[in-house]
């Protein structure tokens, strides 16, 4: 069987470049556990704001703070998948990204779909405080850039920590939008817009993983050539 090591995934942000050791080689030794901390602290910076944006949008009836936690917690993923597959092999990396891509893939078509039955009831969300997890956020995407740019020590690349910290803010800056067309027409469409476009975008990054967690697999498990 072909077999390959590495800690690399492609694409971007959501589809995985983006605390996965995207592109700079392993780091090992004292750079290693560097790596290891810094993707661990920009899990937690991620997850947290997931929970917040996730809990928000329960209470504020916003559909675009749910797709938001959406996107925090695919970054969240991808870091966790990042500190798990370092120093195994490309069948490891091929499942766990496999795993990520299906639950994102499932998680984000639950949000189409309430986004959906949002619009069909005509929810007007409470849009001052969406704006304030916006920027709280935005807060959040570029701490954990920063992290991510400071602790990188080989395991990242300066597009992937820029990718991150761009979809972040362009995420966040979407829902200030949503909250501002919600508050001055009093009308829940562009909240709903908002949360059809962020789902889909991570629809698009977890459809990304998923073909190339295949093709991993299909590549550990080709029969070795006799040449």
């Amino acid at each position: 069987m072909a077999r390959a090591e590495g800690d690399g995934m492609a694409g971007n942000c959501c589809g995985g470049s983006c605390g996965s050791g995207g592109g700079g080689g392993r780091p090992n030794g004292g750079r290693q556990a560097d790596y290891r901390r810094t993707l661990r602290m920009a899990l937690l910076v991620n997850g947290l704001m997931a929970a917040v944006a996730l809990a928000a949008g329960l209470e504020t009836q916003s559909m675009a703070l749910r797709a938001s936690a959406l996107d925090f917690l695919a970054v969240a993923l991808t870091h966790g998948v990042g500190l798990w597959m370092m120093g195994r092999g490309l069948e490891s990396r091929g499942w766990a990204t496999l795993a990520r891509g299906l639950a994102l893939t499932l998680l984000g078509l639950g949000v189409v779909a309430a986004t959906a039955w949002s619009a069909y009831a005509g929810t007007v969300p409470d849009a001052p405080v969406m704006s304030l997890v916006a920027l709280l956020g935005m807060g959040a995407s570029l701490s954990a850039a920063v992290l991510l740019f400071a602790g990188r020590r080989g395991g990242l690349t300066l597009r992937a920590v820029w990718l991150c910290a761009r979809n972040g803010m362009l995420t966040n800056a979407a829902v200030m939008m949503a909250a501002a067309g919600a508050w001055s027409m009093g009308q829940g469409w562009p909240d709903h817009l908002v949360a059809a476009v962020i789902a889909a975008t991570v629809l698009s990054g977890a459809m990304s993983a998923l073909r190339q967690a295949l093709g991993e697999l299909r590549a550990w498990h080709a029969p070795a050539d006799p040449t």
